[in-house]
């Protein structure tokens, strides 16, 4: 298990912090709908009713919107650049929400567009200010011993080193290693250079626990050991926590998930489900109808364009596999010639297969690209996510990449993390699906927006597409 998520799974007890979080933006609202009324009307009171209500909604948004984009699971008790790029897109996808409610219910005109723009902009420094000064408080706060908490880790010599080291490199995480009890005849050298106190567990005796945390850390393939070491824990009223050592597996979302009476520990299960399933697919229809209506007149002329430059027809439909392993028809400006465009099947060498002179432009700006946010809006693709295969390659790389398979646990899309980290093209296909798989691990909107972002930067400098 990497240190990151060690520290994510142990942290998660700062329920006091993320609710003082959301006052604070909760606060940060009330205070920049205020001071912008103060800086755009001279007025010390909002007096006019309707702008009362537009902080009251913006207010709601803030409540609804922020927890979707994570802003209140960013704390690892430092306050990162991350979490400031976090709370940016959050107040911006916010100001988008309530531009679009004045707009639909035709209050616009209403309202000073001054006034909104100072809104958002102050509600956002504030919600950055009090974050900036809060932070380093608490983290000098647990560094001087207050809100902490000690831990006994009992398990095999390399887990409990690992858990032990985890802490003490992180120590604004809020714990302490107390003490180690290590297994019967594990060698306890590691620990040889710290001054906590070693241990050794002896089955069936009662073991006293003082510590507020019980952290037992062994693999999976002794966790018929953990039965033993729980019974003997009985008479203890400390948080008992079991921490396998998964570092040899490829996890993707893992969790715990609690099925009837069963509880399972998921290893590999796809991030699309429940409430992630209607968050992808409005941020896809929002934003592929919102790039559809803008593109449109640049669309008609590369239309246009790929008329004039050779004979058939404007678009190319291609089979392609998305979402656990479904076909469908992903769209394309055709850029080779009607004749060509059904030649044999050859993965890669893409610069080696003839296109028309207008069709290599598109290639080189990914222009090409386009019509699939038509794909989107009919729910075959995302705008973000792994990039969809022909079937024929998807039966060949199957048995022959570990993990091929693995990145149809989401919607294919038109761009993705190993395409805007230059691998895409003929570049190597075990690395894109590295890629692939960290993204489906990672996945948020935060994510899926910053993709998005990097693409439309690097879209006409990439030197691999083709």
């Amino acid at each position: 298990m990497s240190r990151e998520r060690t520290v994510k799974s142990i942290n998660g007890y700062d329920t006091y912090t993320m609710a003082l979080a959301r006052l604070a933006d909760w606060g940060a609202v009330l205070f920049g709908g205020w001071l912008a009324y103060l800086f755009r009307f001279k007025a010390w009171h909002i007096e006019v009713e309707r702008y009362s209500w537009a902080v009251l909604v913006f207010l709601l948004l803030v409540a609804i919107i922020f927890p979707v984009m994570k802003v209140y699971q960013s704390w690892r008790g430092k306050f990162r650049h991350r979490l400031i790029l976090q709370i940016g897109m959050a107040y911006a996808l916010v100001g988008l929400s309530l531009t679009f409610i004045l707009y639909f219910f035709d209050l616009s005109e209403l309202y000073s567009r001054i006034w909104i723009a100072l809104f958002i902009a102050i509600s956002f420094f504030s919600s950055v200010m009090i974050r900036g000064m809060a932070y380093p408080l608490i983290n000098r706060l647990r560094l001087s011993g207050r809100n902490r908490r000690e831990v006994l880790i009992i398990g095999d010599t390399q887990s409990c080193y690992t858990a032990m080291m985890s802490v003490m490199n992180n120590p604004s995480c809020g714990f302490d290693v107390g003490r180690v009890i290590l297994l019967e005849g594990e060698d306890e050298y590691p620990f040889a250079h710290f001054q906590s106190d070693i241990e050794y567990y002896h089955r069936g005796e009662p073991l006293e626990v003082t510590e507020r945390e019980v952290w037992l850390c062994l693999p999976l393939e002794r966790g018929s050991e953990v039965k033993a070491i729980l019974e003997d824990l009985s008479l203890t009223s400390s948080n008992i926590r079991y921490m396998p050592d998964m570092r040899d597996f490829r996890l993707i979302n893992h969790n715990i998930s609690q099925i009837s009476d069963l509880l399972m520990l998921d290893i590999t299960c796809s991030p699309m489900s429940g409430a992630s399933v209607v968050k992808k697919r409005l941020e896809d229809l929002m934003l592929s109808a919102l790039f559809l209506v803008v593109l449109s007149p640049l669309m008609l002329l590369l239309a246009l364009g790929v008329k004039l430059s050779s004979r058939g027809p404007v678009l190319y439909s291609q089979e392609r596999v998305s979402w656990n392993g479904k076909p469908f028809r992903m769209l394309k400006f055709r850029t080779m010639a009607a004749s060509c465009e059904g030649g044999g099947v050859l993965w890669g060498k893409a610069s080696a297969k003839p296109v028309t002179s207008f069709g290599r432009f598109l290639r080189r700006t990914s222009l090409d690209e386009l019509p699939q946010f038509i794909n989107v809006l009919k729910g075959d693709m995302s705008i973000v996510g792994p990039r969809p295969e022909r079937t024929v390659f998807v039966e060949q790389f199957r048995s022959e990449i570990p993990g091929y398979m693995q990145k149809h646990m989401m919607k294919a899309g038109i761009t993705g993390w190993a395409q805007v980290n230059g691998w895409r093209g003929d570049t190597g296909l075990k690395k894109r699906i590295e890629c692939d798989l960290w993204y489906i691990e990672n996945w948020s909107m935060l994510l899926d927006l910053k993709i998005i972002f990097l693409t439309a930067c690097k879209m006409f400098i990439d030197k691999n597409a083709c």
